[in-house]
């Protein structure tokens, strides 16, 4: 699952995307590749990450909420119940898988959580934050050429990611032979 995750974050910036964000998402997304300024880029972040979590079904955008307050009290079992039954209902809702593709990465269901993300970003690609816990994943199972290289891509879309861009400079460290 790996190596077709990688190929969908290498393909990434060129690939159709979700058309129900598509209008809404693409001038914050340059919005956020663009600024420079901190606030700015929160306020975008923010903004996308609304985008994202909304769906045209209330009901859907409600139970997506309440799986993730289930997620911060850590009822598991409760979140995972909801989310089980949004992406049955919901199948093109990016969001819910990668809600999904989080629940199972804090329970280190890591195999589980790579196949949510890859089902967000067929339906997402731009979906930056399951491209950094894509790289996440590669980086505990120490493929640094893989997590690398979709920092890269995740920096593309969201240049001010602290931990992308930490991540990114400690790799490249590691591989120019210069690791603090």
């Amino acid at each position: 699952m790996v190596s077709e995750t990688l190929k969908l974050v290498a393909t990434a910036p060129r690939r159709p995307w979700s058309h129900r964000l598509h209008r809404r998402l693409d001038p914050l997304l340059r919005c956020l590749a663009d600024v420079d300024t901190a606030p700015v880029a929160e306020r975008t972040e923010d903004e996308i990450w609304a985008l994202w979590m909304h769906h045209p079904d209330r009901r859907a955008a409600s139970e997506l909420e309440r799986a993730t307050r289930a997620m911060v009290a850590e009822d598991f079992a409760t979140a995972e119940c909801i989310l089980h039954r949004l992406v049955a209902r919901h199948p093109d809702y990016a969001e819910a898988w990668h809600k999904r593709a989080t629940l199972y990465y804090l329970q280190s269901r890591d195999d589980e959580s790579l196949h949510d993300l890859h089902r967000t970003l067929v339906i997402e690609p731009r979906h930056y934050g399951a491209i950094l816990s894509f790289a996440e994943i590669c980086l505990a199972r120490e493929a640094r050429d893989a997590a690398l290289f979709a920092f890269d891509v995740a920096l593309r879309f969201n240049p001010h990611h602290e931990r992308a861009r930490e991540a990114t400079r400690q790799l490249l460290a590691e591989t120019t032979g210069h690791a603090h």
